[in-house]
């Protein structure tokens, strides 16, 4: 299948007005459930309940302080911070105020940072800790527009909101009312694998219609009783605040939480009935209670094995539609022995999650539909406001990003490429005119630069990204993702990636996860205190990447196979400037900072 286009539902074309707006919802529900709780913020004693009375008293009085310090209808608002109650509280605020957020992932450099100033024309920034405030000071000679900071932890919020007492509420229903759909709500700078971050412009109206969209495709997620979810995600980054602003439309109550480290002491309080993550959070997840298990004893290592095994059969017999008596007993004493468990990590009423950003494999997303919770995995752009395509819960195809969202159409070119339409599809870069031509074609059709499939039922498969094919010396064009999807699936490795471009064959970077590797030393009956540094080259350790390599090998042919690999002595991480906050590899970054790695492999 070439091409595929899924109508919009006729709930969709009421709630798809031109003079809606991202504002409105709160206001609707204030009015219509103004004591149900809509957030749950953390506090010193825990989590304490926000009702949407509550909510949109607090994002009323934070819009009148912007109001008084002169930010004007379509200004553009910094916002830089963690994942917290009040990046929500400021993302809404400047709404109301009729100005436009700015997102600034929290762990971006100085150099990043002054770009945005400074490209955005921001005239106000919302900054959440001292360091953030102090970067934005040491380049505000780049940034001329930039006036006042406010830093959410040191009170500036609250000298905000005293700030705005004289402005009434009809100045701000006025501001609030008067955004249409085609006005912009955000203006998101691509994290970037390479290059300068572009500023993609969302409107309203692309929000409305992508929740809209995304909400009546997973009803079963955002319209049951009780539906609430814990935000974890850089809310800088699109497909998070795609759901921050579903859970306000569809009454869902919202936590965050930045702590990635603290995630499943999180989880187990808050219980949120459904999550978002990217494929690394699943990964971690499996690789945790697989290590857990065999570091405890080698009969518990045995049981997990053949709990993955039969979850996994269980999965695969819930796609085919066949699976047999023996599989199901096995799967019913396996859910009291070892996946009742692992539901517990995620909180424990968890059904569903949701996973973008990246390919999760078809092993992962069989495991855990077989453990009892359905990852339903999507695919999407910033430039398509986060959700382009996703499975549903009634229907799923394990390995794909599912098919369309309603109202939207998926082509694949000639050359491959997934090409997108509809009212998601964003309204151009900011001050990029050239960009947005290149982007969009005369049809309407987004350009996304990632390569993919559609089969015979509409289900989209995504194969690698155009920018990344690798072509060798032989002629032989590569997609890296189909290998390191398999390798990043194996408990012992954390990142990787594959080169090979003009060379003469395949090889790949490895890198060792650390969490993972205290047991393998265990296992292997290596010193518990053995640096990484010591290991990369001991035979155990290359035979254990090897086997995973050989795994990997079994999806490809024998010319796009890796035939050889090299260990490194540390991790891909965001700090260290190899992964974007997506978790995206920022490959030329890699190649180079090991270059000599890459070109021993060949020597």
């Amino acid at each position: 299948m070439r091409e595929l286009n899924v109508p919009a539902r006729r709930e969709m074309q009421e709630a798809v007005t031109p003079e809606a707006n991202l504002t409105d919802p709160l206001i609707t529900n204030a009015a219509e459930a103004g004591d149900q709780v809509a957030m749950r913020r953390r506090t010193a004693d825990g989590w304490e309940s926000v009702t949407w009375t509550q909510f949109l008293a607090e994002v009323r009085a934070l819009a009148k302080g912007l109001v008084a310090k002169g930010v004007s209808p379509g200004d553009r608002v910094t916002l830089m911070s963690k994942t917290r109650y009040e990046w929500t509280l400021a993302d809404y605020a400047i709404w109301f105020a009729g100005a436009i957020t700015v997102p600034i992932y929290e762990t971006s450099s100085s150099e990043q940072v002054a770009w945005i100033l400074s490209d955005s024309g921001a005239v106000a920034m919302i900054a959440e800790t001292e360091r953030h405030s102090t970067m934005a000071a040491n380049v505000r000679e780049q940034a001329p527009d930039l006036g006042e900071v406010w830093q959410i932890e040191g009170g500036g919020l609250d000298a905000l909101v005293a700030a705005g007492g004289d402005v009434s509420d009809e100045e701000i229903e006025t501001r609030r009312s008067a955004l249409r759909g085609d006005d912009l709500a955000t203006i998101i700078y691509t994290s970037g694998t390479t290059g300068r971050p572009k500023g993609c412009e969302l409107s309203h109206g692309n929000f409305v219609f992508d929740v809209s969209a995304a909400t009546t495709s997973l009803e079963r997620l955002f319209e049951a009783t009780g539906s609430s979810t814990l935000l974890f995600l850089p809310l800088a980054h699109v497909f998070a605040r795609l759901i921050q602003v579903a859970c306000v439309a569809k009454r869902v109550t919202l936590g965050h939480t930045a702590d990635i480290k603290n995630l499943l002491p999180d989880l187990a309080a808050f219980q949120p009935t459904f999550v978002l993550a990217v494929p690394r959070i699943f990964e971690k997840i499996f690789n945790g209670a697989h290590n857990k298990a065999h570091s405890e004893s080698s009969v518990k290592g045995r049981i997990f094995d053949q709990a993955e095994h039969i979850a996994i059969a269980y999965s695969e017999g819930l796609q085919s539609g066949r699976i047999s008596p023996l599989v199901k007993v096995q799967h019913a004493v396996f859910d009291r022995l070892v996946y009742a468990k692992i539901r517990e990590l995620l909180g424990g009423h968890v059904l569903y999650a949701v996973s973008g950003g990246g390919p999760l494999g078809a092993r992962l997303g069989h495991f855990f539909r077989g453990v009892g919770t359905t990852v339903l995995e999507g695919y999407g752009l910033t430039e398509s406001t986060a959700a382009a395509t996703v499975n549903l819960p009634h229907a799923i195809r394990v390995g794909s990003v599912g098919r369309p969202i309603p109202g939207t159409t998926v082509r694949i070119a000639d050359d491959g490429e997934i090409l997108i339409r509809g009212a998601n599809v964003f309204q151009g870069y900011w001050h990029n005119e050239a960009a947005s031509k290149d982007s969009i074609d005369e049809h309407g059709f987004l350009y996304t630069g990632d390569i993919g499939e559609l089969d015979a039922d509409g289900y989209l498969s995504i194969t690698g990204r155009k920018k990344e094919l690798i072509v060798t010396a032989g002629g032989k064009n590569v997609a890296p993702a189909v290998l390191e999807d398999r390798l990043r699936s194996d408990a012992l490795i954390s990142q990787c990636m594959v080169v090979g471009d003009a060379k003469p064959f395949i090889a790949c970077l490895v890198t060792i996860d650390p969490d993972a590797l205290p047991y393998w030393r265990k296992q292997h009956g290596k010193a518990e205190d053995a640096p990484l540094s010591e290991l990369i080259d001991d035979p155990d350790m290359r035979a254990s990447v090897q086997a995973a390599v050989d795994e990997a090998n079994e999806a490809v042919s024998k010319a796009e196979a890796i035939r050889k690999f090299v260990i490194l002595p540390v991790d891909f991480t965001e700090e260290g400037g190899e992964l974007t906050p997506s978790l995206k590899l920022k490959r030329a970054v890699v190649m180079k900072e090991f270059a000599n790695e890459v070109d021993a492999l060949y020597s």
